[in-house]
């Protein structure tokens, strides 16, 4: 888990040093009334000690920039991580590994795989993620941005075969219901992703279509399915107006019909509201049943 690191400002360890040379040359100039081989040597000593406490003091510092994480090391040990943007120093001799903490996208490539009916499919998606976990990014997989992307593949397919392309049967979803795929694929790659500290914002399908080899056939299929769709709702519009007519020759007593003549008429009607050509009418000039 992560945790935060120790760290001061960058500046004060600047400051630090700066005062450490001015006492270092103190110690040049108190010790300079003597021979020139005592000066010699203070000069040197002084001046090696203080470039190694330098350069491991330099080995402290880092820069943050915002929105990242510097993930420190000290000999192969976690020690925390500095999330603060800005000029810090922190343990020396510690090595630092930048995570980002930004917020990404991931657009999988055209998968092609079986829907739940096992007709082949094309699907793809986009992934919106980001990490909130910087030791777990670094340390529990071997590359998070990788692990997303192969975890975001997976999730995509197993969510396809598990819904059809087209529900056939009310109440049942379909991936073409873009409201429940995502809100379950977004569920399902939080649960993969969470090892590696990444948080999934959101994820939709960007690409939804019949493979190739079968889109010509199911695009009949459709076809002839709207097809029947209307003519069901035509013909059960059909079927209200000709028992509305019915019972009005009869409450308002315009004409008695036997039933020979009712169901002549029930079929002329629904032949003209059903008929998709206009129809055209023939004019009977004997009796009515002549």
């Amino acid at each position: 888990m992560e945790r935060p690191a120790f760290r001061v400002s960058g500046f004060v360890a600047v400051a630090g040093l700066l005062a450490l040379a001015a006492i270092g040359l103190a110690v040049i100039f108190a010790t300079s009334g003597g021979s020139a081989v005592a000066t010699a040597v203070s000069i040197s000593v002084v001046s090696s000690a203080y470039a190694l406490v330098a350069a491991v003091v330099a080995t402290g510092f880092t820069i943050v920039n915002p929105n990242d994480a510097q993930v420190v090391q000290f000999l192969g040990r976690y020690v925390g991580s500095i999330r603060a943007a800005g000029f810090h120093w922190t343990w020396p001799l510690t090595a630092k590994r930048r995570v980002t903490l930004r917020v990404r996208n991931f657009e999988t490539a055209r998968l092609k795989v079986s829907d739940a009916d096992g007709n082949p499919v094309e699907i793809a998606a986009v992934v919106v993620w980001r990490v909130v976990d910087s030791a777990r990014a670094a340390f529990a997989v071997d590359d998070h941005v990788e692990y997303v992307a192969v975890q975001s593949e997976a999730a995509v397919r197993h969510m396809a075969t598990s819904y059809p392309y087209e529900a056939h049967d009310s109440g049942r979803s379909s991936l073409r219901d873009s409201s429940v795929v995502s809100e379950e694929l977004t569920q399902e790659l939080r649960e993969r992703v969470e090892l590696a500290g990444v948080e999934v914002l959101e994820s939709r399908t960007t690409h939804l279509a019949y493979a190739p080899e079968i889109a010509h056939a199911m695009l009949a299929r459709q076809q002839a399915s709207a097809i029947v769709s209307a003519r069901f709702k035509i013909v059960e519009g059909a079927v209200g107006m000709v028992s509305n007519a019915l019972d009005r020759l009869r409450d308002e007593h315009v004409v008695d019909l036997d039933e020979e003549r009712k169901a002549q008429m029930v079929a002329n009607l629904l032949v003209v509201l059903c008929g998709d050509r206009a129809a055209q009418p023939v004019v009977n000039t004997g009796s009515l049943y002549s």
